[in-house]
């Protein structure tokens, strides 16, 4: 059984910061194509942040500069660095895993929940002034 556990989230205030962690286990997620989505309230989730197996990353305008995706392939984890955070970062973050037999790469369309087989149960983050 393959399971992504997040964790980190909690309250900050505007213009904080914060570090979710995702921590693999069933498999390993080295070749991986790994993301972070969000799901605000009232919206549809929402890709913001995605790492290939090369270790390439991608981030929708809507946060790059502000947040960092990174992995720790030795320890199966996945982490989502938020800096800058403003109220409209509330929301709930999930982590997912796109594994294939090779190393996966990143599409160069905006991510999609289908692109992405295996998912956590999720963090909240909640950003108050």
């Amino acid at each position: 059984q393959v399971y992504l556990v997040e964790s980190g989230g909690g309250s900050a205030e505007t213009g904080g910061s914060m570090r979710l962690s995702c921590r693999g286990s069933g498999t390993t997620f080295d070749r991986a194509c790994m993301a972070w989505f969000r799901r605000r309230p009232g919206k549809e989730r929402e890709w913001i942040a995605a790492i290939a197996g090369s270790g390439t990353s991608r981030y929708p305008n809507s946060v790059k500069g502000r947040f960092t995706i990174s992995r720790d392939s030795a320890e199966n984890t996945l982490y989502l660095q938020m800096n800058s955070l403003q109220q409209e970062d509330t929301a709930m973050y999930y982590c997912a895993a796109r594994r294939l037999s090779a190393v996966c790469v990143l599409p160069t369309r905006d991510l999609r929940e289908p692109d992405f087989g295996d998912w956590g149960q999720g963090t909240q983050v909640n950003v108050s002034t």
